[in-house]
């Protein structure tokens, strides 16, 4: 078997519009194509005993062992591929339990598809599953525990922290979207103007000043101290030779800290001699330049939590342990504490693994002992000086026992060193007292709190401290999204964005839009390029600038990683043409449109679809859509619009002359077709057509009809307009049109508009597509012939694999069948073909060039044009 390819879906996709994080897996089968599991010997056998837990997976039996049995019974080996793709992960902590196997048109080649949580560990256990597969199938011994704890490695390297992850998650469950800005904690919530930005525990909010106070144990001691805050008494130093002094001011019992640590690193506790101090201070100095030493306090750890100064949870917090029974040694009351299943690699489980490092070693050799000791029996052995949880600590909810002068004291904390989120640690007897009262001290305030404490305590009620993280970010009233609407479809995307674009942008909001020529914000163009896919997408709902997101869709992103959103307002698809057949298994006009509908998908349910009335294909997509539908139509007497209308349904129209938006039976005429210069004073249908679904599109918005017609009037088709789309150079002698026409469909566009322009001689440049379809190719070769008087073929780009000179033969081929004895000049070079089309123009004449066959057409033109006009 051979992997042809993995992606990795991260958005909306053709598998499914609900299930974004998926791994398609183009598998080939070879030989195995024709060995279903069942002939196979002993293959059902093997697969049960290698990875038991797959007697859970149900399949198409609908019951327990029901895949086992499907393997007993015959299927094929992408489908058990899926499968053990799916359950390895589940096995390394991951536990996800969608899949789907497709074979494609060509024999023995499937896709293989399956949900991922973390995407470096779903590649993993794509090519694990092949190569478990093919282990099972040779009946040689296979290292299953090797792929599962790798998997976990990647999940560990990949995954958002639990605190993150638990904002995160509290976000997805009130429908904010999200974006993670980098490979560690960075996390947008939120689109555009709209975001909210954190990281960890810190947020927007969180005031610099305040963490840098946090940070500084020393100067946290004194502003607290100068508040009537309890702390414990002690001194900073970074000097070995202030040990002494410090020692005398301090007193035994001590604890060391590093001035600026985390987590515990770097900290002793119970120090009790002057040889332990020395070596206190020395490992606290590897963490920090300065090495705070303080009383060591007796009593429990608390932790309490204070978001947007108000006390959330509480938590006492106990160091990793084991309790002896007078038969085991420590390493192994460790091992066997490891085997806890609340215990897990990393933050897995409510529990880490408790691991040996230094800190262990010290506290054991204070009491005499060594990790081959033999505890007696109930005696409880610490093993980490603090109580971290990610140092196998643990921890036991007291938040309805926090007496409410402790809780007083907590918030104010929040407001003296100023952050709106922060854990502080409280050494004391317990919390149901006042702090002054038994003794109890603040230890530290901590400005990036972990969260794990809280939301899965050992013992106690979880809190879900997240909630009132989000309710801070996104109090009522404050929305997390921006407008956005994504415009699918063959031809007119480009147009139809830079419309809607216009339209928004003329109504006094600033748009942020991508299409096939580079992404825009207001004016402005910040990328140049194809930038139709989910990155582009992700590049304007990441810009804090934008307060309405335009989108152009092309089936190309959908295909490789799906949308770049998770839910538009409108959908808009403008066609559904014959154009990128033949290529990612999209063989139909039916395959094609199940790729398109992947918009509509995932238009919000109060939304609306903007459907084309006059393309069966767009009828198909409205059938199954989950949102409103509205209609546009270059017939107002289309039996669809028609019916819908009759429904007291929202349409568009070319009706009379006029492009009118039609609301049950009543018509409001929106402008004159003739007036619109889109158009060409009426003259292009297509460009009609986009005309009709944006008007429709930003009037479903809301948008006044004023104001839309008012857009529509100041829209002038031009190279800063619309670039490569029906831009018109006049010269002195002649003209030159340049149009990104690149199937049938566009081409015949063309080829009605040159109908009606006078000139003596039609000269086309044309060339072809590699990707494309041979059939295709040829047909935009018959229609150039009959539209051109004569052509150039100018073959410099666009093979995309293909021969150059294959290419030209068919584009010959096709003139040949409609006009034989046809004139066709061959220049392969764009530079030189430009030269030769403008030194031979003939007075009259109308040039066009299609299909972007000269590389910069537009910007070169251009150049002619303003090298004649001195310019």
């Amino acid at each position: 078997m051979n992997i042809l390819g993995i992606q990795v879906l991260r958005g909306p996709n053709i598998w499914s519009i609900n299930r974004k994080k998926l791994i398609q897996m183009r598998l080939d089968l070879g030989e195995m194509e024709q060995r279903p599991t069942n002939v196979i010997e002993g293959f059902g056998d093997r697969i049960a005993q290698l990875i038991p837990s797959l007697y859970t997976h149900r399949c198409s039996k609908g019951a327990p062992g029901g895949f086992l049995v499907r393997i007993k019974e015959g299927t094929w080996m992408g489908h058990v591929i899926e499968h053990i793709a799916l359950e390895i992960q589940t096995l390394a902590g991951m536990d996800t339990g969608f899949g789907r196997t497709r074979q494609t048109k060509t024999e023995g080649i499937y896709n293989v598809v399956f949900s991922y949580i973390e995407e470096k560990a779903g590649v993993f256990a794509a090519e694990a599953a092949v190569r478990i597969a093919e282990a099972l199938i040779n009946n040689v011994d296979y290292d299953l525990e090797a792929d599962i704890q790798r998997m976990r490695e990647l999940r560990e390297m990949e995954r958002l922290g639990p605190s993150t992850g638990s904002i995160v998650d509290e976000a997805i469950s009130r429908d904010i979207p999200w974006i993670r800005l980098n490979k560690s904690s960075l996390v947008q919530l939120g689109y555009g103007k709209n975001q909210v930005r954190f990281r960890a525990t810190m947020t927007e909010r969180t005031n610099s000043i305040a963490v840098d106070i946090a940070c500084n144990k020393d100067e946290t001691k004194r502003m607290l101290q100068d508040s009537a805050i309890p702390v414990a008494k002690g001194v900073t130093i970074s000097e070995v030779e202030d040990l002494p002094a410090a020692i005398n001011k301090v007193g035994f019992p001590m604890v060391f800290k590093p001035l600026n640590g985390n987590h515990g690193k770097g900290a002793s506790i119970n120090v009790q001699t002057e040889k332990a101090a020395f070596a206190a201070f020395e490992y606290a100095k590897t963490f920090s330049r300065k090495v705070i030493i303080e009383r060591f306090i007796t009593g429990y750890d608390f932790r309490v939590l204070v978001i947007d100064h108000k006390m959330v949870a509480a938590a006492l917090r106990v160091p990793a342990h084991v309790k002896g029974n007078n038969q085991l040694t420590i390493q192994e009351l460790i091992d066997k504490e490891n085997e806890d299943p609340k215990r897990g690699y990393g933050h897995e489980n409510v529990l880490t693994e408790i691991g040996v490092d230094r800190d262990t070693l010290d506290l054991l050799a204070k009491k005499g002992y060594t990790l081959e000791t033999v505890p007696a029996n109930g005696e409880v052995v610490y093993l980490k000086s603090t109580a971290n949880l990610s140092t196998g600590g643990t921890s036991i909810d007291v938040t309805d026992l926090v007496h409410p002068q402790n809780i007083f004291i907590c918030e104010r904390i929040s407001r003296v060193i100023g952050l709106d989120i922060c854990g502080i640690d409280i050494m004391a007897e317990n919390l149901t007292q006042p702090l002054p009262e038994n003794g109890g001290v603040v230890l530290e305030v901590n400005a990036a709190p972990g969260f794990r404490m809280h939301l899965a305590p050992s013992e106690g009620l979880p809190r879900n401290v997240a909630a009132p993280v989000i309710d801070m970010l996104y109090p009522p009233g404050k929305s997390a999204r921006i407008p956005i609407i994504a415009v699918t479809g063959t031809n007119g995307k480009t147009t139809t964005t830079r419309l809607i674009a216009h339209i928004v942008k003329s109504n006094g909001t600033r748009v942020g839009f991508t299409t096939s020529d580079g992404i825009y914000v207001q004016n402005t163009m910040l990328m140049k390029g194809d930038t139709t896919g989910p990155i582009s997408s992700e590049f304007i709902l990441r810009d804090p600038t934008v307060e309405f997101a335009v989108l152009e869709t092309a089936r190309g992103g959908i295909l490789r990683s799906g949308l770049g959103f998770n839910q538009c307002d409108i959908g808009v698809v403008t066609n559904i043409q014959e154009d990128h057949l033949g290529i990612s298994d999209i063989h139909t006009l039916d395959d094609l449109t199940r790729v398109k509908a992947v918009v509509i998908g995932s238009v919000k349910r109060s939304g609306w679809a903007v459907l084309n009335a006059d393309n069966k294909y767009c009828l198909k997509i409205a059938a199954n859509a989950n949102c409103n539908v509205a209609w546009f139509s270059m017939d107002e007497n289309n039996p669809v619009v028609a019916e819908h209308s009759k429904k007291g349904g929202i349409a568009a129209v070319y009706e009379n002359g006029y492009i009118t938006v039609k609301k049950g039976d009543w018509k409001i005429r929106v402008e004159k077709v003739s007036h619109i210069p889109l158009t060409f004073g009426g003259s292009l249908d297509f460009m009609t057509q986009n005309v009709l679904a944006a008007t429709l599109a930003t009037f479903l918005w809301g948008y006044k009809i004023e104001d839309i017609r008012m857009s529509l009037e100041t829209f002038i088709p031009s190279a800063a307009q619309t670039p490569g789309r029906m831009n018109i150079f006049r010269f002195k002698e002649f003209k030159i049109l340049v149009d990104f026409a690149h199937n049938a469909d566009g081409f015949n566009g063309i080829k009605t508009y040159l109908q009606s322009i006078e000139a003596t001689e039609h000269v086309g440049v044309i060339c072809a597509t590699g990707d494309r379809r041979d059939e295709d190719i040829k047909e935009t070769a018959r229609i150039s012939a009959q539209m051109f008087d004569r052509i150039m073929i100018c073959q410099e780009k666009y093979l995309r694999g293909s021969n150059q000179q294959d290419l030209i033969d068919l584009l010959l081929a096709g003139i040949a069948e409609v006009k034989p004895d046809m004139e066709v000049t061959i220049n392969n070079n764009g530079e030189d073909c430009l030269k030769y089309l403008i030194a031979t123009a003939k007075s009259g004449s109308y040039i066009t060039i299609l299909s972007g066959t000269i590389d910069n057409a537009v910007q070169r033109v251009s150049e002619y044009l303003d090298k004649e006009l001195g310019v």
